[in-house]
């Protein structure tokens, strides 16, 4: 295949899924029964909070591969992982807000779930910050993996803090009872695809171009160097 048709058919098939997954929320699924139509967040809204603790999680193996091996690719995947993942996380913080709403009657609630993802996600965008702004130095590339090594673990707590701890967030009911009916199931599955996908793209691309970036440094350097020498 034509490598300039690549970015196209892939650009396409996101754009295709993405546009599936939102006919199958608004037009398939069933309106659920306690919170209405603003329940459709439901399903974007955990699905990129999927993705956001899987770019986290990635960024933790990165770091640790980094830390053990010193090797630039296993900090530059590291890096993409951690933007995608606050991404993902940006858009968990801004639907939630937008369900909260109308459900709890506020935008945001100080409850354990909500506040230890927030806590996460500050860690991580600390990550970000010390790894674009902090220098180029490999004693700053330690410290911003030693950060992600220690905050990987609050994703933990994010899961359990409302067993653990109590909370308010709201329960999917359907006319019958309570959870899931098999086309909210269904077409919750297929949002996991579809932002999964589009997960595993931008991840793709952001370690391409970090690679890229420091192919280019190393030979700025590089000649740098030799034109100091001559």
């Amino acid at each position: 295949m034509n490598h300039a048709l690549r970015p196209m058919l892939l650009s396409a098939t996101l754009a295709l899924l993405v546009g599936v997954a939102h006919y199958l929320v608004f037009a398939y699924a069933p309106v659920e029964v306690t919170m209405g139509v603003v329940q459709k967040i439901f399903y974007f809204h955990v699905s990129s909070a999927y993705v956001c603790y899987l770019g986290f999680l990635l960024c933790f193996i990165g770091s640790l591969g980094y830390l053990f091996t010193r090797k630039g690719r296993w900090d530059a995947f590291a890096l993409a992982a951690a933007e995608t993942g606050l991404l993902f996380g940006l858009i968990v913080l801004t639907t939630g807000p937008l369900w909260a709403r109308p459900v709890w009657g506020l935008w945001w609630v100080w409850e354990p779930r909500l506040t230890s993802l927030a806590l996460l996600f500050l860690m991580f965008g600390a990550y970000f910050v010390l790894q674009n702004f902090g220098g180029a130095g490999e004693g700053i590339r330690r410290m911003a993996a030693a950060l992600a090594v220690f905050a990987t673990p609050n994703i933990y707590f994010v899961h359990v803090a409302v067993e653990r701890w109590g909370g308010i967030h709201p329960q999917i009911k359907e006319k019958t009872g309570g959870g899931l009916t098999p086309e909210m199931r269904s077409v919750f599955f297929f949002a996991i695809a579809t932002v999964l996908t589009l997960f595993i793209v931008l991840l793709v691309q952001r370690y391409r171009m970090h690679l890229h970036l420091r192919l280019l440094s190393a030979s700025r350097r590089r000649f740098s160097r030799l034109g100091g020498e001559s």
